[in-house]
């Protein structure tokens, strides 16, 4: 038996290597990658807090207080811009139709609001300390926005509760000083005292009432569907654009086809790439209604209330030709690594940028800057507003329809260019020649 040659063993044992080490390390990668951007928008959002819109309403006439002109609803308002960071929340001071409008465009996540008696019902209140009588606290509502998404509540909630516990007891304090002044000065016999009970409800005179504006119906998901609703369009064009990709490849003879065992590979269609690129355009835009059908079907099927289907069904099309053909376009330049950038494009980035579970506002910045052209973010913003503010172009329908129409173009020119010119330098796709 002969000796093997030196090389005849380390050749098969490289062959090896780069059988199993590329994919092991793109793997690890693309999982590093993942767990990076998932982990770090969802394990600590009030952390990450910048920018987060509030608005500010102080409709307070003012009163006399202790016999002195006041108005207690100023002074809170001032404390609150003063106290509340601004590098963390923007607290906008606004009239109540601004306030309102701006909710119902969801442009802020809630509002703070002191009533225009809230003077004077602090006086009625602090008289009742001593006299007595039917008396109410004070009151000062917090309205969250809950069609902004399922968290955003809980974060205006945090925010406001924090900041008019301590303007609560710096006004009990004032008030509890101003009627033991009063008592003092009025003297008699026996001199009037004031209650332990008095006490107490004078210490935190202010109720803080949390309400919701403008809250979602049943079939809502608690504001969710239009996240999920977001994720079947892009999983509609991107995964849509896969399947195409190699079933098309399939019938050209450009990738072989398998069916368990069954194994067939058809000879190679005489077609340029960009001629395949064409074809594979034509397949997604005429699955993409389809597809929107069907998930509206479902939707209403469901309990899921759609009050403007037509709208819905248009821009859910629109989206979901936009993401298949720059999917497409991405792998007819790519090749087999347009698969994996597609991966991270739609998918890996845009989940934890779309916004569609934390705000925008209450994750990192590092990923906050993805939102300005991840395509999920963009998609998200027009299914939200058709499904949950009426259509309206200020809360976010407007940029929506113009970055999809801009990743249309983009996904557009790509491919058309790209393959246009594999086929002019006559890089066609055939098998290569095996080396002799």
């Amino acid at each position: 038996m002969s000796n093997p040659e030196p090389g005849d063993s380390a050749t098969p044992k490289r062959s090896r290597i780069r059988v199993w080490l590329p994919p092991a390390v793109v793997v690890s990668l693309l999982m590093a990658l993942l767990a990076t951007m998932y982990l770090a928008y969802v394990v600590d959002p009030s952390k990450h807090l910048h920018g987060f819109p509030i608005a500010l309403v102080n409709q307070d006439t003012g009163d006399t207080l202790a016999g002195q002109p006041a108005n207690v609803g100023k002074q809170i308002s001032d404390a609150l811009v003063q106290q509340v960071p601004s590098d963390k929340i923007d607290l906008r001071v606004l009239g109540i139709n601004a306030a309102q409008q701006q909710l119902t465009s969801g442009n802020v996540y809630g509002a703070i609001v002191i009533p225009s008696d809230f003077t004077k019902r602090l006086g009625i209140f602090a008289t009742a300390g001593v006299i007595p009588g039917d008396v109410s606290q004070p009151m000062i509502t917090v309205y969250t926005n809950p069609r902004t998404g399922s968290f955003s509540p809980q974060v205006v909630q945090s925010v406001a509760g924090s900041a008019l516990a301590q303007a609560n007891t710096t006004v009990g304090d004032q008030l509890t000083k101003a009627v033991l002044a009063q008592l003092q000065s009025a003297g008699g016999t026996p001199a009037p005292q004031l209650t332990g009970l008095s006490k107490l409800m004078l210490a935190k005179p202010i109720e803080v009432s949390v309400v919701p504006f403008r809250p979602l119906p049943a079939g809502t998901g608690g504001g969710l569907t239009a996240f999920f609703y977001t994720m079947m369009v892009l999983l509609a064009g991107f995964t849509g654009a896969m399947v195409i990709n190699g079933m098309v490849d399939s019938s050209l003879g450009f990738a072989p086809t398998e069916f368990g065992p069954w194994y067939l590979h058809y000879p190679a269609s005489p077609i340029s790439r960009l001629n395949t690129l064409l074809l594979k355009w034509a397949v997604i835009t005429g699955v993409a209604p389809v597809a929107s059908g069907i998930f509206m079907a479902i939707g209403h099927g469901l309990g899921m209330p759609i009050d403007r289907p037509l709208m819905l069904f248009l821009y859910s099309t629109f989206a979901i030709v936009a993401v298949g053909v720059t999917a497409l376009s991405i792998v007819s330049a790519l090749g087999t690594l347009g698969l994996l950038v597609n991966l991270i494009l739609f998918i890996v980035l845009g989940l934890p940028s779309s916004g569609g579970t934390i705000p925008i506002e209450a994750i990192p910045k590092s990923v906050a800057r993805l939102a300005d052209f991840e395509p999920m973010h963009q998609v998200y913003l027009g299914i939200r507003s058709i499904l949950y503010f009426n259509a309206d172009g200020s809360a976010g329908l407007s940029r929506a329809v113009w970055m999809t129409l801009l990743g249309l173009a983009i996904g557009l020119t790509l491919g058309a260019v790209v393959t246009r010119y594999y086929d002019r330098k006559e890089l066609h796709r055939a098998p290569s020649t095996p080396r002799a």
